[in-house]
């Protein structure tokens, strides 16, 4: 088995794909500085012999040199995530996104390892085609509104990576995540079934931002996870960009009451302007749907998890106990 190493990997996905690795008998560090990670997430692997771990930042060279030359797959998954955070935060935003994911191309061009590294639907903008294609054109908004700075500084890292395998020869993937959902996910940034299923586990108000008639696609952790791990075992999806994602479409305000219905919860439904929570001026896309047809097609992959059943493992989350072997 492999040697991966997860950056980010304290963070909701970068956990849930560590366990899965160490399950099947990969060895996986993961490297997290705890800016939106959490040790917790990966408590249950440590002392585990297939497990490593080390709390600092990506852009810290000497420790990503030995890091990045120990293992044989890297999977960059550290990134400013969440639109609380864009919209509060957007130098840390682009530093993060755009340094981290330099200084870790670097490293990984330096020792030739196979790199995946994470994308994201917001680089698709304000695209009207839908589904979205790996392939389509692409509209931002101006610059004067900050929540276009992370989409623009994903797409530098996408630029980024694919003139490192067009120029070094670097064997680099990426994959564009949808809106990915599951335990261990926080509402803390903004993210919307946490919210979602806190407050109706709670009897609050279930506050929908906007008037809720902007639609998403949700696709359970597991299912993206069981995505990256094919993709990091192919050799032909090398200069490749995948969407990963569910293409059940469903509005926020359907999502809230299929929330409430699931959990069985009293809470009332509520809009609450996009003004009062982001600001004055923040722009929403009103569609992100996914055409996941490449990657069915090279893996034979689609999301199994009902968003039901999303649903309740977000409120009902398992704590998994891994001992040592």
């Amino acid at each position: 088995m492999g040697h991966y190493l997860i950056t980010g990997g304290m963070g909701f996905i970068g956990s849930h794909l560590a366990e899965a690795l160490v399950h099947r008998g990969d060895t996986v560090t993961v490297v997290d500085n705890l800016s939106t990670g959490r040790f917790e997430n990966v408590a249950p692997l440590v002392g585990h012999p297939l497990f490593r771990f080390a709390i600092e930042d990506i852009r810290n060279e000497t420790v990503m040199d030995r890091l990045v030359s120990e293992c044989d797959v890297v999977v960059h998954l550290a990134a400013a995530v969440g639109v609380q955070l864009i919209v509060d935060k957007p130098t840390h935003t682009i530093e993060t996104n755009v340094l981290g994911t330099h200084a870790v191309l670097r490293m990984a061009n330096r020792y030739r390892k196979r790199m995946l590294i994470a994308s994201t639907s917001e680089v698709y903008g304000k695209g009207t085609r839908i589904p979205f294609k790996e392939d389509d054109d692409v509209l931002l908004g101006p610059t004067i509104r900050s929540r276009w700075a992370y989409a623009a500084s994903k797409m530098i890292d996408e630029f980024w990576a694919l003139a490192y395998w067009r120029e070094q020869g670097l064997p680099v993937t990426i994959f564009r995540l949808f809106n990915t959902v599951g335990p261990r996910q926080t509402g803390r940034y903004g993210m919307v079934i946490p919210r979602f299923v806190q407050q109706a586990l709670r009897g609050e108000p279930i506050t929908v931002y906007g008037n809720g008639t902007q639609s998403r696609t949700f696709c359970d952790v597991a299912d993206v996870v069981r995505a990256v791990i094919g993709l990091s075992e192919r050799d032909d999806a090398v200069g490749e960009v995948f969407n990963i994602g569910s293409t059940r479409e469903i509005t926020i305000a359907e999502l809230a009451q299929l929330v409430k219905d699931v959990l069985h919860s009293a809470s009332d439904i509520v809009y609450v302007p996009y003004e009062e929570v982001y600001g004055p001026g923040f722009e929403d896309m009103q569609r992100r749907v996914p055409d996941i047809s490449k990657i069915a097609d090279f893996l034979g992959w689609s999301p199994q998890i009902s968003l039901e059943e999303t649903i309740l493992r977000v409120a009902n989350p398992v704590q998994v106990v891994f001992h040592p072997v």
